[in-house]
């Protein structure tokens, strides 16, 4: 088979819908802390660049270095115990990922969460469709960094040329350039397509009919 040989899915926002546990563990975090909660539209916005970033823009201007530490403790120890309460795979993702698997398509996943539990969520909602799950973890940069999909590829024996990506933000679109990968932006996830157009996205997708479409025709 030419074109195509594998494609490394972003998770939260792509794959999974995330931010109903993410939103619950932010607000755990702040209000036993000492600060008030975030609205589930500004956990959206905030997400994306992994769980340190996701604190830190959501505390106050004035918060102090204790208080970040203090905020991200909780939530490392609240999310790692309620990561798949309201998560949920979105609609028509596990079939899509089924018929690539069956094509013999290697379904990388490549994600800022902690690797642990991107291994877990994986294997939760999808079993053994996914071929090699790559998180947060010491020695490896997080996106938009190219080294989690240098290192996902490496797992699956591809090379870029060979790849696609596949996400639902900025970081995404930014980490598949750095690591010369074609990137499909999905709208169904925690950006808008006015959004992702504006941070040069020039493929995307609306359903997952839509993307599948779009990998149909590289992987001919």
């Amino acid at each position: 088979m030419s074109g195509i040989r594998a494609i490394l899915f972003d998770l939260d926002g792509t794959l999974l819908d995330t931010l109903g546990d993410l939103h619950t563990s932010l607000n755990e975090s702040l209000t036993q802390n000492g600060f008030a909660p975030r609205t589930i539209d500004e956990t959206r916005a905030f997400v994306g660049n992994g769980i340190a970033k996701l604190v830190e823009r959501a505390l106050p201007q004035n918060a102090t270095a204790a208080d970040f530490d203090a905020v991200f403790d909780c939530f490392g120890a609240h999310y790692s115990t309620h990561y798949a309460i309201k998560t949920r795979p979105y609609d028509g993702i596990p079939e899509l990922l089924e018929r690539l698997h069956a094509r013999g398509i290697r379904i990388g996943v490549v994600s800022n969460k902690f690797e642990p539990i991107v291994a877990d969520l994986c294997k939760t909602y999808f079993g053994a469709l996914i071929d090699a799950p790559v998180g947060d973890r010491p020695g490896l940069a997080r996106k938009p960094s190219p080294e989690p999909a240098v290192e996902a590829l490496r797992l699956l024996g591809c090379s870029p040329e060979d790849a696609l990506h596949v996400g639902d933000s900025d970081v995404d679109l930014e980490m598949a350039k750095n690591a010369r990968l074609t990137c499909i932006s999905v709208c169904w996830g925690f950006r808008t397509e006015a959004f992702l157009r504006a941070h040069g996205a020039n493929l995307l997708a609306r359903t997952p009919d839509e993307l599948e479409r779009l990998i149909q025709n590289r992987i001919l």
